[in-house]
């Protein structure tokens, strides 16, 4: 049977002759009756401290497998970022790579028509060369010529004989259109 503080107060002996002072007696059992009501009600009150610290820890445990999910979570997504910015990284730097090998290519098929222009122009420039020296000698040969042609007779008592002063250097002439 279950000691209650109503128990201890009810419980009756029987008498004796020589038996213990009942006011004693009872007033031991009160005490001790208050006494164990006093543990009881601290033991109740244990038992909810214990019940509420018990569902505390529930959830702290519930909030740190949510907190370990979400770090893991966390952990994976920021790996797959990296891996994703680092496969961005070396297609951007692939692409970089194949666009300066582009450029570079082009600038040298300019550089090559650039030369074949240029060369192209020299030609031209040595053809209108050789022709400007034809004509400028041919314009000589003719002012020669007329300069140096005899007069007629009757004229000739009228004027005397017209010599050229010009001097043609035609090398200087070339230069200066070359220039």
């Amino acid at each position: 049977m279950k000691l209650s503080p109503l128990n201890i107060k009810g419980q009756e002996f029987g008498k004796q002759m020589r038996g213990y002072d009942t006011n004693e007696v009872s007033a031991f059992l009160e005490r001790l009756a208050e006494e164990v009501d006093s543990l009881q009600q601290e033991n109740d009150n244990l038992k909810k401290e214990l019940e509420l610290a018990n569902a505390r820890i529930a959830e702290f445990r519930k909030i740190e497998k949510s907190l370990q999910d979400t770090l893991l979570k966390a952990q994976e997504t920021s790996a797959r970022s990296v891996e994703s910015a680092k496969k961005q990284t070396s297609l951007i730097l692939k692409e970089a790579e194949i666009k300066a090998q582009q450029l570079i290519e082009k600038a040298r098929v300019q550089a090559g028509e650039i030369r074949t222009a240029v060369d192209s122009l020299k030609e031209e420039k040595d053809v209108l060369v050789a022709k400007l020296k034809s004509i400028v000698n041919s314009q000589i040969n003719i002012i020669d010529k007329t300069f140096n042609e005899p007069e007629e007779p009757a004229d000739q008592e009228q004027r005397k004989p017209v010599q050229p002063s010009v001097d043609l250097d035609i090398n200087d002439i070339i230069n200066k259109i070359s220039e």
